[in-house]
């Protein structure tokens, strides 16, 4: 129930939606938390979307929805942002792009003419596209497309067709086919003919790199890099690569020699280096050299949204934002943007800046601190308080102050040196600010030290001999002294080491092995590898068993693994792990286990990988319902990273209608997808569905989720609140009231209520809209004297309703802008005695019917007629302020009244107007001060 900003839950992320297919529309997700809720509006490249105006944009709660999506008009960067009264937060901006194939033009491509043993490139020149794309060749008209081999090689970045030496085979026509891996879609070119020409052959030259990879690459963590790279020469060249950094290559990197390609799977920070590519026949040699950086981040923050400027009190130093001088004009929602080639990330944060008075309930002085006679106590003073409190520190009814022993410390902590006896007693912390003031109390118990009379001595004895060590002590009566050896400055262990004992205080010898040494990993499949080790030192107690231990990326430290045999024995230096999870990273470590403890870990293993599998965990929590009509929506909970078993990974969502033996399955390729939505007009509100999620990777397809049932989404409301109607509460507000819609009338239950309202003369589409949950709302922040039309609609989980007939209301007149004037006050016998003059109210302005007297500093009197009397302390200063109250809210104040302390009892005065700048900050200490 704790209010709060909006937190965003799910954001919207790059997407590739295809063109062209039966689904005409795209779902964007934005939801975030709030209390109370936030409401929701979206830009594109910056610019704010109308979604009551625009038929292609709809809000579906956060979620934007676009309908006939267009290529050019809705592609784009798309940011949300939610707002409550707390504050606003910005999603990450998540570029939208719609995937899709043309045609190749069908004009005659020329004949290509070319020497045999020479090199030839053949241009693909793809039609416009978007959306990853697979290019492949065709050979006069054969059913299968080209292979590639050493020879020739058809590069993914151009579509080009390369062919390192033309032989007289070569002779034919070549035809470019372009599929887009998201549409399905395939085109073909017009062929391309070859004639080879053998009237002169081409001698041997050195390699050409033709296909290369960038210079500077910038990869995401844990995405897929390929590098291509390609030479033409005669004889035929040979690609091998290397890193020129001197690292060696990483062992899971896969190279296709035939085709000159490199790819790096899972890519880390340590696979960045200098990578080389290195082409060479029998004439000669050629090579590329290409670095892969890291950016920096550059940073910048918003607050509710908007950026915010380092100026005055701001601060932004490498990404950290500093503000002083708090003051409450500084709450809100804040985030800090990181930003580099890779995109941004964006932190939410919400700052509330409180005012309150001194408070100990979380954290009092400490009831009872025990401290022996010469030591030194410290008793922290630590109460809640904005501002900070000032701290003072009494004993039973005497103030504190600094000496030589005693010391307040700047925390308001009390700091004691060289306890006596007669320091023991009850200590009270008072803290005091500009809204109150606390106190909390402690007893101090001064105890006689406890000393060793009679130590332990030097002794000489015979292997096999028992020994008595004394230790006698003196000390206060209570607590009993507790006793504690120690051996070679380690604690003894009485419970697990047996040739001890500790009669009374006395005492009456071995280690933890030391680590295991040279730890080895072989034998590595899908859930199992062979550990072998050599033993470490004993320390004069045989190893009894070993411990084996392994962490991952996604382990928190190191956990106890299973082995075989279940318990290692300490004459055993190799297990095998089993119950490993598939193509997770792994290191191991060993420990050693004697009678006297657990001796210190072994040096990890170098890090490896298990073999990739089948996937055997299901995705859990499979639900769903809700969404817009004629949607079935259905969700998940995403498989962990480490529950993958290999690459490739993604779902199978599969569903039918009750009764229905027919699934109807499709195919994410994604793992972190966690939704899916399918859309059929046909669908009957709330038709109950049996659906059930599936995995797969790039070793085959694993397990099903178990069937649950779930209902499509329901109709919106059909009918509109009834006997709405509303009163004018001030100036400024107005309180509106309707009857629910009845159990029944909905196909679900109503989740809220949206209250919509604007001033007469303009559109309802331009109204403001306050959204509720209960069955009345109090719309604030109007203009005085004015007339408003007033609508209300219900909402539930399919969206909104129809609105409720319109009707006007008219704001009450707002209150005198002329503040109470010729103010007196007298001061007799610790009394104030005031007067003031009436203030008339202007034809357009609500009648004065009373007044309001802010004194003390938060106690309001409330008169009816022009003079006071108020009694008050006395010595110190006093602040007093005077509004008009009438119907239409409270008035111009007359500024803050301040009557200083006098050293007469008797004194009169007249108050004159305060500088605004001045009255502001005094009316903000007047609200919230407290007498003591």
């Amino acid at each position: 129930n704790t209010r709060h900003g909006p937190v965003f839950s799910q954001e919207p992320s790059d997407s590739i939606f295809p063109l062209g297919t039966d689904d005409k529309q795209v779902f964007i997700n934005c939801k975030a938390k709030g209390n109370p809720p936030p409401h929701y509006r979206w830009k594109i490249d910056g610019r704010e979307i109308n979604t009551e105006s625009d038929p292609h944009y709809s809000l579906v709660e956060g979620n934007l929805l676009i309908n006939n999506p267009h290529v050019i008009n809705h592609g784009g960067v798309y940011q949300c942002i939610t707002t409550n009264t707390f504050g606003t937060v910005v999603s990450r901006e998540a570029k939208v792009q719609f995937a899709f194939l043309q045609n190749f033009s069908r004009k005659s491509r020329n004949t290509v003419s070319v020497r045999e043993g020479q090199a030839v490139v053949l241009l693909c020149g793809p039609p416009p596209h978007y959306g990853e794309i697979k290019y492949s060749w065709v050979f006069n008209g054969q059913r299968s497309f080209l292979q590639q081999d050493a020879r020739r090689f058809v590069s993914q970045w151009t579509g080009n067709l390369y062919i390192a030496k033309v032989e007289a085979s070569d002779a034919g026509n070549y035809t470019c086919v372009v599929r887009n891996m998201m549409t399905n879609a395939t085109v073909i070119s017009s062929p391309t003919p070859v004639v080879v020409r053998r009237d002169v052959v081409m001698g041997e030259y050195e390699p050409k790199i033709e296909v290369q990879f960038p210079d500077i690459l910038h990869v995401s963590k844990g995405s897929s890099v390929k590098l291509e790279c390609f030479a033409l020469g005669n004889p035929v060249p040979t690609i091998s690569w290397r890193r020129a950094d001197g690292y060696p290559l990483p062992g899971k990197i896969k190279i296709n020699h035939s085709s000159g390609v490199l790819e790096i799977p899972y890519f880390r920070p340590e696979d960045a280096g200098v990578y080389e590519c290195v082409a060479e026949n029998s004439r000669g040699r050629n090579w590329e050299c290409k670095a892969i950086g890291k950016p920096r981040p550059a940073y910048r923050w918003l607050k509710n949204g908007q950026p915010l400027t380092a100026e005055g009190r701001i601060h932004v130093e490498d990404g950290r934002l500093t503000i002083t001088r708090i003051s409450l004009l500084d709450a809100g929602m804040y985030q800090c943007v990181a930003e580099s080639e890779h995109g941004a990330v964006y932190a939410s944060a919400e700052l509330k800046v409180v005012a309150s008075p001194p408070d100990f309930s979380r954290r009092p002085v400490k009831k009872s601190t025990v401290i022996q006679r010469g030591g030194e106590v410290v008793l922290e003073c630590r109460p809640h308080a904005s501002p900070r409190a000032t701290i003072s520190w009494w004993k039973e009814d005497k103030l504190l102050k600094d000496s030589k022993r005693q010391t307040i410390m700047e925390d308001g902590t009390l700091r004691i040196a060289n306890i006596s006896k007669s320091d023991g007693g009850r200590y009270t912390c008072l803290a005091r600010n500009h809204f109150g003031a606390s106190s909390s109390t402690g007893t101090l118990v001064v105890k006689e030290p406890t000393k060793i009379t009679v130590p332990p001595l030097s002794l000489d004895a015979t292997v096999g001999q028992s020994l008595v060590l004394p230790c006698e002590v003196s000390s206060d009566s209570s607590p009993s002294p507790i006793f504690k050896w120690f051996f070679n400055g380690k604690a003894i262990d009485f419970s697990r080491q047996d040739h001890f004992e500790m009669i009374g205080g006395s005492v009456a010898d071995a280690g933890p092995p030391g680590a295991p040494e040279s730890l080895v990993v072989t034998d590595i499949t899908d859930t199992t590898v062979q550990l072998s080790w050599g033993s470490g030192p004993d320390n004069h107690s045989p190893v009894t068993t070993y411990m084996v231990q392994a962490r991952t990326p996604f382990s928190i430290g190191w956990q106890t693994v299973r082995t075989v045999p279940d318990s290692v024995p300490g004459q055993m230096m190799h297990a095998t792990v089993n119950d490993l999870n598939p193509w997770v990273d792994y290191e191991f470590r060993v420990v050693a286990i004697n009678s006297v403890g657990v001796g210190e870990p072994s040096t990890p293993s170098k890090q490896i990988r298990t073999k990739a599998a089948v996937p055997k965990v299901a995705p859990v929590n499979v639900s769903g319902g809700g969404g817009a009509r004629g949607e079935l929506v259905i969700m998940w909970e995403p498989v962990p990273e480490e529950q993958q078993s290999g690459e490739d990974f993604g779902y199978v969502v599969a569903f039918r209608p009750l009764g229905s033996s027919t699934w109807i399955q499709t195919v994410l390729a994604s793992p972190d997808a966690s939704r899916y939505i399918y859309r059929n007009d046909s669908i009957a509100p709330l038709s109950q569905f049996e659906v059930k999620v599936g995995v797969y990777n790039s070793m085959g397809e694993g397990p099903f989720s178990r069937i649950v049932k779930v209902f499509s989404a329901e109709e919106e409301p059909s009918e509109a609140p009834s006997r709405v109607w509303a009163r004018p509460v001030s100036a400024s507000e107005i309180e509106v009231y309707w009857e629910p819609i009845p159990p029944g009338s909905s196909s679900e239950k109503i989740i809220a209520y949206e209250v919509l309202f604007w001033e007469e003369g303009s559109q309802q589409n331009e109204a403001e809209r306050v959204r509720v949950i209960d069955t009345t709302s109090l719309l604030s922040g109007l203009k005085g004297s004015t007339v408003y039309l007033i609508s209300v609609r219900a909402q539930n989980s399919a969206g909104l309703g129809p609105c409720s007939p319109a009707f006007n209301i008219t704001t009450k007149k707002p209150p005198p802008s002329k503040p109470p004037g010729n103010i007196e006050w007298n001061l007799k016998n610790s009394k104030i005695f005031l007067n003031w003059e009436h203030v008339k109210a202007m034809e357009n302005e609500s009648e004065v019917t009373g007044y309001k007297n802010w004194h003390g500093r938060t106690t309001v009197l409330e008169t009816n007629k022009t003079s006071v009397a108020l009694q008050i302390p006395s010595g110190e200063d006093y602040l007093i302020e005077i509004k008009a109250l009438t119907e239409g809210g409270d008035g111009t104040s007359s500024g803050p009244i301040r009557i200083p302390k006098m050293s007469s009892l008797n004194s009169k005065g007249c108050a004159y107007p305060v500088p605004m700048k001045i009255c502001c900050f005094m009316m903000f200490l007047v609200f919230f001060m407290i007498i003591f």
